[in-house]
């Protein structure tokens, strides 16, 4: 992991929480494994930007590493005392403790390990020397299909070592988010509690359905006859068709919205809408009685949709 969180999102210490997350959630995509199979440096990558999204994404915990009370990992900063002044102290940092809190690097757990081994000849097994920690955090990705996050669901992961393991996707998960299953990761040392897993979620892109915040956005493809004279026509949402009324001399470009037809996240009292964008889409097989009709209209019925877009670039 890099030294600094907001090296590793590409960003400052002036960031806002919005930016963080779209940060994060841009470059979980691009840094993915799976999506870069043949370089070894992807992982790592991938895991350096989940662990300063973990960091940063919590006010309290971001607040903490800005003002230097914890590192990058998240683990508590020593105080620098004097040794010789502070050698018989009982809070004195350079005295053997037992024991690691949480947020204890790897690394002086493991060194930990060997030294406690390595101080008896049989090996003694480190639980009966006292030494207890918590297990690691493993780290996996699912990809769920887009109606799936959405409307929330079940499926199941299957582990390295062969088990599968039931994942609960919440109502309304985003692309990129993390879930916690507590209790499901490295097993703990010394009696210690076991790690978390970390799932984070990659939502397959849909068909017809795109995703904006709690929006969902549509584009509607309509008939010419449907624009000029307008009318009730059918409409797919995440929950099912529904009918939508066409104002008459509808052109495409515009939005009409369906209130409550979006996301309703876990937590969130109130749905999002779905916003739905019109596409005029021409018959390839015109009609000579049509064709005819606008020829004639054409002449009467002069219109040129693009004149003031011109006039302004003074063409």
């Amino acid at each position: 992991m890099l030294n600094d969180p907001y090296e590793a999102l590409g960003l400052t210490k002036t960031a806002s929480a919005d930016e963080i997350k779209k940060a994060y959630r841009k470059l979980v995509r691009e840094s993915h494994p799976d999506l870069h199979p043949d370089n070894p440096a992807a992982e790592a990558r991938f895991k350096a930007i989940a662990g300063a999204y973990d960091l940063l994404k919590d006010p309290e915990t971001r607040a903490r590493f800005d003002a230097g009370e914890i590192d990058a990992l998240g683990a508590e900063r020593p105080r620098r005392p004097y040794y010789r002044d502070f050698a018989d102290a009982s809070d004195n940092s350079y005295r053997e403790e037992r024991g690691f809190g949480p947020n204890a690097d790897p690394a002086d757990i493991f060194a930990e390990i060997l030294r406690n081994r390595g101080r008896t000849p049989d090996g003694e097994d480190f639980r009966g020397r006292g030494f207890s920690a918590s297990g690691p955090d493993v780290r996996y990705s699912l990809k769920v299909p887009f109606l799936e996050a959405v409307s929330g669901g079940e499926t199941r992961i299957t582990l390295p070592d062969g088990q599968s393991l039931a994942v609960k996707i919440p109502r309304g998960t985003e692309d990129g988010q993390t879930l916690r299953l507590r209790g499901k990761g490295g097993a703990g040392f010394g009696g210690g509690p076991v790690g978390d897993a970390l799932i984070t979620i990659l939502v397959r892109p849909h068909s017809i359905f795109r995703r904006e915040g709690d929006d969902i956005l549509l584009t509607l493809p309509i008939t010419i006859d449907e624009a000029v004279l307008g009318g009730p026509v059918k409409v797919p949402t995440i929950d099912g068709p529904v009918s939508l009324n066409i104002p008459p001399a509808a052109s495409s470009g515009r939005v009409l919205r369906l209130r409550g037809r979006g996301v309703a996240p876990v937590g969130k009292k109130k749905k999002g809408d779905q916003r739905v964008e019109l596409k005029i889409i021409v018959s390839p097989n015109m009609d000579s009685e049509l064709r005819d009709f606008l020829l004639e209209w054409r002449k009467t019925h002069p219109f040129d949709p693009r004149a003031e877009m011109l006039k302004g670039a003074d063409l």
